[in-house]
């Protein structure tokens, strides 16, 4: 039998990776992850299931309400994508990573399977996660889309609560050139008689989701409908969240995710609660409290406007799409007067656009471009390029170790680092 080191060598040579290779991984459709789940019995039919799309904050959002359920006594799996650090952070039960005995025990019983049916690695992993879910005893799991929704491999499941988060622009060369035909991508999670919960209005994208959850018998909410933010202020939990209802209600909750972006997850949260009790889940409001106070320690989410460390602080945030960098940028804005100077390590995918995010981001600050080591990284020399057309104070390094390095040595203790631009620029620092 092979080792995990060597089964997860296998799977990255043997099968494509979206996230390294880009197009080239997608095998969009529901055939082979069909395949997959009769083959080993059809396990994503053994649990209850709430399906999590969108642009962003879906892994946010997705850690949030699976710490909720762990809260409220649920044997809870989470399954998200992509991981920073560790293979594994993929597919958890209760916050616990999936063994490594269990991801060699998959490939040892369909390893000829899976090589005769050549499926992607995307497919491969949700197979995984489901099997170790129905394995483990799982009630309710969190399953994030990967990519869209109607054609991703998660889609084989029949959900209790469709989420999705927000629509921008992103993956256009998949999902469509408009935020129209990008929602209706996203909005092919919707079951039948089965509700969605909308994160954020919008007025090119509400009308898709009202259509398709006309067309499947679904109710429908807008979480800006039902809930709106009062107040938030920092806290030593993170940050207090002060909530108003519709039905005239306020509340106030501890939320351990930070950021601005986190002001409109929490709404979506929120909203998707409300929907489950609906559905008769027991969820009372200590398990609210007690699983938002402490979502990281409960699922190991990160990358999140993370702390790293502090004399100078050193934040890592995964934001790396316009719609997200935005966010990132506003919140760079309000705490800019907090600091010296800001210097940002950054580095981007090459299908996300890099002219139009970088032009979001401050002039003001100090850039070290860089890029991270896989196929999809726009070179840090053209990030430097771009910088230099923007009248950025930039440079750029190779690795994201030089870059990093540079700007710790460069900072003084009462400046601020920010990495950032991809998934994978934040893991190589973690």
């Amino acid at each position: 039998m092979k080792s995990y080191e060597q089964i997860l060598d296998d799977i990255y040579n043997r099968f494509p990776v979206y996230q390294q290779v880009g197009q080239v991984a997608l095998k969009p459709g529901l055939d082979n992850i069909t395949k997959i789940c009769q083959h080993i019995g059809n396990p994503e039919r053994s649990f209850k299931v709430i399906h999590v799309a969108g642009t962003n904050g879906k892994g946010s959002v997705s850690h949030s309400i699976a710490a909720i359920l762990q809260s409220a006594g649920y044997v809870t799996g989470l399954f998200t994508s992509p991981h920073l650090v560790d293979f594994r952070e993929r597919i958890r039960v209760d916050g616990c990573m999936i063994d490594k005995d269990e991801v060699v025990g998959f490939f040892d019983r369909y390893d000829m399977f899976l090589n005769e049916l050549s499926p992607s690695f995307f497919e491969i992993v949700t197979g995984m996660a489901f099997d170790y879910f129905h394995r483990m005893g799982v009630e309710v799991a969190v399953v994030e889309v990967g990519l869209g929704g109607r054609l991703d491999s998660t889609n084989i499941v029949e959900p209790d609560l469709s989420i999705i988060t927000n629509i921008g622009l992103e993956h256009t060369q998949y999902l469509g050139d408009t935020l129209a035909k990008i929602a209706t991508e996203k909005g092919g999670i919707i079951k039948s008689g089965h509700p969605v919960v909308i994160g954020e209005r919008h007025d090119e994208t509400d009308p898709v989701f009202e259509r398709i959850a006309q067309e499947k018998d679904s109710s429908i909410v807008f979480a800006q409908d039902i809930l709106h933010l009062v107040d938030c202020k920092p806290s030593n939990v993170g940050m207090t969240c002060k909530l108003e209802h519709v039905s005239g209600m306020q509340f106030s909750v501890d939320y351990s995710l930070t950021g601005l972006c986190q002001t409109r997850n929490i709404l979506t949260v929120m909203a998707a609660v409300d929907e489950l009790r609906a559905l008769l889940y027991d969820i009372p409001d200590l398990a609210v409290r007690e699983g938002l106070r402490a979502v990281q320690e409960l699922t190991g989410l990160q990358g999140r406007w993370q702390r790293i460390s502090s004399s100078p602080d050193i934040i890592a945030d995964t934001g790396h799409n316009e719609h997200g960098v935005r966010l990132l940028a506003q919140q760079l804005s309000q705490v800019a007067s907090s600091y010296r100077q800001i210097h940002i390590v950054w580095g981007m995918s090459s299908d996300k656009n890099p002219e139009k995010v970088i032009d979001l981001l401050p002039k003001n600050a100090r850039y070290y471009f860089t890029q991270a080591g896989v196929r999809r990284a726009t070179p840090a020399a053209d990030l430097y390029d771009i910088g230099l057309s923007l009248g950025l104070d930039c440079h750029f390094y190779p690795t994201v170790r030089q870059a990093f390095d540079r700007a710790k040595r460069a900072a003084l203790k009462d400046d601020l680092i920010l990495v950032g631009g991809s998934n994978f620029v934040v893991a190589e620092v973690l």
